[in-house]
């Protein structure tokens, strides 16, 4: 490994790459690039890297992150979706960290069409994801990639605060109940907007994510995920008024909840996911397909992300 201070990219570094690639940060793409080494090795730091590790990063940019996730050993699968810096960024990973070249690679694709990544099966996502798409791309990764363990990634303090919430708090809605249904989600380290060029007008955060068995249902996640959709489309609705379109009519839905051991008049920022995964078990195309469902004891009450 290469533990030279000069590694890693800092802020001369990063504004000559990209004038000599022609780049121009753009708000489209959601691009912020990290240009403090510290920040860096904080973030690989708090991810856990470990060398040898097969990691996937989501929008390398100009390396910044990568460099440093190699720097500690590990090995990476980067996706970029430009490709003036997917083509740039196995130059600059040869010339900062030579000995770490032969344990990188990059797919030139969007993050949210990737279904397959070369190599050995990633463990770890590590990455600041691009703003406007951090939650569809993280909820990806996560579906579409199973042996990802851990997860953290950089994103805006407020999606981040989302991502974390537990049921009953103001921010908790479908991005909080769709990763729960992954992992056990918590919010990390906040990232100072001055290590990004250019300066994003938005705080960020990193959120880490440890993955753990979905609730035993005999529901699949298109339908859980589905009732979830419904219940926060309006989200002041009690559930009875929120899944009457999915179930039918509102006396379907009422019945449904009860039977799943749920209050009609509740509203869905007061369910976690296993009680979302029961009430999807009321679906008519579930509940008709026979069977019964293995379910998570109400006792327990909700799982805490």
């Amino acid at each position: 490994m290469n533990d030279t201070p000069g590694a890693l990219l800092g802020p001369t570094d990063i504004r000559d790459l990209a004038g000599r690639l022609g780049v121009r940060p753009t708000k489209t793409l959601g691009q912020n690039f990290v240009h403090d080494a510290g920040t860096v090795r904080k973030i690989v730091r708090a991810a856990g890297v470990e060398p040898g590790q097969r990691v996937v990063e989501v929008g390398p940019g100009l390396g910044s992150l990568t460099l440093g996730l190699l720097e500690a050993g590990a090995s990476v699968v980067a996706v970029e979706i430009d490709p003036v810096l997917a083509g740039q960024i196995a130059d600059t990973v040869a010339q900062r960290v030579p000995d770490a070249a032969e344990r990188f690679e990059v797919v030139l694709s969007d993050a949210l069409d990737v279904t397959g990544l070369p190599g050995e099966p990633p463990t770890a996502l590590v990455a600041n994801l691009p703003y406007n798409v951090a939650v569809p791309v993280l909820l990806t990764m996560l579906e579409r990639f199973p042996t990802l363990q851990r997860v953290l990634v950089m994103v805006q303090a407020e999606v981040a605060d989302r991502l974390a919430a537990p049921p009953g708090s103001k921010v908790y809605g479908v991005p909080s109940v769709k990763a729960a249904w992954y992992a056990r989600t918590w919010r990390s380290l906040t990232i100072s907007r001055n290590v990004f060029w250019p300066v994003p007008n938005v705080d960020s955060a990193l959120v880490a994510m440890e993955r753990r068995e979905p609730p035993a249902t005999t529901a699949t996640r298109e339908q859980v995920f589905s009732v979830v959709d419904a219940a926060f489309a309006q989200r002041r609705k009690t559930l009875r008024a929120a899944l009457s379109g999915r179930f039918g009519s509102g006396a379907a839905a009422e019945a449904a909840l009860r039977a799943a051991g749920v209050d009609p008049s509740a509203r869905g920022e007061t369910l976690g996911i296993a009680e979302f995964a029961r009430v999807a078990e009321q679906l008519p195309e579930v509940a008709g397909a026979g069977g019964d469902a293995v379910r998570p004891d109400p006792a327990a009450g909700t799982v805490e992300p």
